[in-house]
Protein backbone atom coordinates (compact mmCIF):
# COMPACT_ATOMS: atom_id res chain seq x y z
CA UNK A 1 0.00 0.00 0.00
CA UNK A 2 2.74 2.30 1.35
CA UNK A 3 4.15 2.28 -2.18
CA UNK A 4 1.65 2.37 -4.69
CA UNK A 5 -0.47 4.61 -2.80
CA UNK A 6 2.40 7.71 -2.94
CA UNK A 7 2.99 7.28 -6.48
CA UNK A 8 -0.50 7.89 -7.03
CA UNK A 9 -1.00 10.35 -4.57
CA UNK A 10 1.32 12.42 -6.34
CA UNK A 11 0.99 11.82 -9.91
CA UNK A 12 -3.01 12.72 -9.02
CA UNK A 13 -1.33 16.09 -7.45
CA UNK A 14 0.55 16.54 -11.00
CA UNK A 15 -2.12 15.98 -12.97
CA UNK A 16 -4.49 18.27 -11.30
CA UNK A 17 -1.83 21.19 -11.25
CA UNK A 18 -1.18 21.03 -14.91
CA UNK A 19 -5.24 21.43 -15.49
CA UNK A 20 -4.73 24.81 -13.92
CA UNK A 21 -7.39 27.71 -16.04
CA UNK A 22 -5.28 29.83 -17.98
CA UNK A 23 -7.56 32.54 -18.26
CA UNK A 24 -7.82 32.81 -14.49
CA UNK A 25 -9.24 36.32 -14.55
CA UNK A 26 -12.68 36.71 -12.99
CA UNK A 27 -12.22 34.13 -10.83
CA UNK A 28 -11.21 36.09 -7.56
CA UNK A 29 -14.56 37.39 -8.09
CA UNK A 30 -16.43 34.62 -8.59
CA UNK A 31 -14.85 32.61 -5.46
CA UNK A 32 -16.17 35.19 -3.21
CA UNK A 33 -19.83 34.73 -4.09
CA UNK A 34 -19.51 31.07 -4.93
CA UNK A 35 -18.13 29.02 -2.14
CA UNK A 36 -18.85 26.25 0.17
CA UNK A 37 -16.57 25.77 3.19
CA UNK A 38 -14.43 23.17 3.05
CA UNK A 39 -15.35 20.24 5.54
CA UNK A 40 -12.25 20.54 8.26
CA UNK A 41 -14.47 19.15 10.35
CA UNK A 42 -14.71 16.06 8.44
CA UNK A 43 -11.20 15.69 8.03
CA UNK A 44 -10.03 16.19 11.34
CA UNK A 45 -12.88 13.41 13.00
CA UNK A 46 -11.69 11.32 10.43
CA UNK A 47 -8.04 11.83 11.78
CA UNK A 48 -9.07 10.57 14.86
CA UNK A 49 -10.96 7.49 13.90
CA UNK A 50 -9.76 3.76 13.25
CA UNK A 51 -7.04 3.06 10.47
CA UNK A 52 -10.24 1.11 8.56
CA UNK A 53 -12.39 4.25 9.04
CA UNK A 54 -9.65 6.56 8.11
CA UNK A 55 -9.20 4.46 4.54
CA UNK A 56 -12.95 4.37 4.25
CA UNK A 57 -13.23 8.03 4.58
CA UNK A 58 -10.13 8.47 2.40
CA UNK A 59 -11.71 6.39 -0.63
CA UNK A 60 -14.71 8.40 0.16
CA UNK A 61 -13.59 11.40 -0.48
CA UNK A 62 -11.65 9.74 -3.63
CA UNK A 63 -14.93 8.72 -5.35
CA UNK A 64 -16.69 12.05 -4.48
CA UNK A 65 -14.02 13.80 -6.91
CA UNK A 66 -14.54 11.24 -9.17
CA UNK A 67 -18.04 11.93 -9.37
CA UNK A 68 -17.34 15.44 -9.39
CA UNK A 69 -15.12 15.79 -12.47
CA UNK A 70 -17.53 13.40 -14.37
CA UNK A 71 -20.00 16.27 -14.71
CA UNK A 72 -19.67 18.37 -17.91
CA UNK A 73 -16.04 19.95 -18.34
CA UNK A 74 -16.11 21.27 -21.58
CA UNK A 75 -16.37 24.79 -21.02
CA UNK A 76 -13.00 24.08 -18.70
CA UNK A 77 -9.64 24.52 -20.86
CA UNK A 78 -8.43 21.58 -19.37
CA UNK A 79 -7.05 18.92 -22.11
CA UNK A 80 -9.48 15.88 -22.53
CA UNK A 81 -6.70 13.40 -22.14
CA UNK A 82 -5.30 14.83 -18.44
CA UNK A 83 -8.91 14.84 -16.92
CA UNK A 84 -9.13 11.12 -17.92
CA UNK A 85 -5.43 10.42 -16.80
CA UNK A 86 -6.48 12.48 -13.36
CA UNK A 87 -9.87 10.36 -12.85
CA UNK A 88 -7.68 6.84 -13.99
CA UNK A 89 -5.17 7.74 -11.61
CA UNK A 90 -8.02 8.53 -8.52
CA UNK A 91 -10.32 5.56 -9.59
CA UNK A 92 -7.26 3.25 -9.29
CA UNK A 93 -6.06 5.47 -6.11
CA UNK A 94 -9.86 4.84 -4.31
CA UNK A 95 -10.04 1.09 -5.25
CA UNK A 96 -6.44 0.17 -4.36
CA UNK A 97 -7.49 1.71 -1.07
CA UNK A 98 -11.13 -0.08 -0.46
CA UNK A 99 -9.11 -3.44 -0.97
CA UNK A 100 -7.32 -2.86 1.88
CA UNK A 101 -10.24 -2.25 3.67
CA UNK A 102 -12.10 -5.81 4.00
CA UNK A 103 -15.39 -7.09 3.47
CA UNK A 104 -16.65 -5.57 6.42
CA UNK A 105 -15.50 -2.26 5.25
CA UNK A 106 -18.94 -1.63 3.31
CA UNK A 107 -20.23 0.94 5.85
CA UNK A 108 -22.60 3.09 4.77
CA UNK A 109 -21.17 6.93 3.48
CA UNK A 110 -20.15 9.77 5.07
CA UNK A 111 -23.96 11.72 4.73
CA UNK A 112 -22.15 14.94 5.34
CA UNK A 113 -19.40 14.27 3.12
CA UNK A 114 -21.22 13.35 0.36
CA UNK A 115 -24.05 15.92 0.69
CA UNK A 116 -20.46 18.48 0.80
CA UNK A 117 -19.51 17.29 -2.54
CA UNK A 118 -23.44 17.96 -4.01
CA UNK A 119 -23.02 21.28 -2.66
CA UNK A 120 -19.94 22.13 -4.88
CA UNK A 121 -21.60 20.54 -7.85
CA UNK A 122 -25.09 22.19 -7.30
CA UNK A 123 -23.50 26.04 -5.48
CA UNK A 124 -20.83 26.43 -7.73
CA UNK A 125 -20.56 24.09 -11.26
CA UNK A 126 -24.18 24.16 -11.99
CA UNK A 127 -25.16 28.03 -10.64
CA UNK A 128 -21.76 28.77 -12.37
CA UNK A 129 -23.05 27.23 -16.19
CA UNK A 130 -20.11 24.54 -15.62
CA UNK A 131 -18.10 27.36 -16.80
CA UNK A 132 -14.02 27.12 -16.93
CA UNK A 133 -14.14 29.51 -13.71
CA UNK A 134 -16.36 27.01 -11.97
CA UNK A 135 -14.39 24.28 -12.89
CA UNK A 136 -10.96 26.54 -11.55
CA UNK A 137 -12.44 26.87 -8.36
CA UNK A 138 -13.58 22.77 -8.07
CA UNK A 139 -10.20 22.34 -9.46
CA UNK A 140 -8.53 24.14 -6.33
CA UNK A 141 -11.12 22.88 -3.97
CA UNK A 142 -10.18 18.93 -5.24
CA UNK A 143 -5.94 19.78 -5.06
CA UNK A 144 -6.95 20.35 -1.47
CA UNK A 145 -9.41 17.27 -0.65
CA UNK A 146 -6.22 15.33 -2.45
CA UNK A 147 -3.55 16.97 0.03
CA UNK A 148 -5.91 15.94 2.98
CA UNK A 149 -6.65 12.72 1.98
CA UNK A 150 -3.24 11.75 1.57
CA UNK A 151 -2.04 13.48 4.72
CA UNK A 152 -4.72 10.90 6.11
CA UNK A 153 -3.26 7.82 4.68
CA UNK A 154 0.32 8.91 4.91
CA UNK A 155 -0.56 8.92 8.92
CA UNK A 156 -1.20 5.22 9.18
CA UNK A 157 1.68 4.16 6.89
CA UNK A 158 4.19 5.89 9.03
CA UNK A 159 2.73 5.02 12.61
CA UNK A 160 3.18 0.92 11.65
Amino acid sequence: MDHKFRQHSASSLVLIDMMVNNSTNGTEDAAEENTVAFPDHLYNQASKASAEDKLAFAVQVLKEVCVLFEEDSSSSSWEESTVENFLNVVNKQADELQSCIGSHGHKKKNTKLHMYFKRLSNHILKKMGHSAEAWELIRRETKDHLMRADMLVSSLLTSN
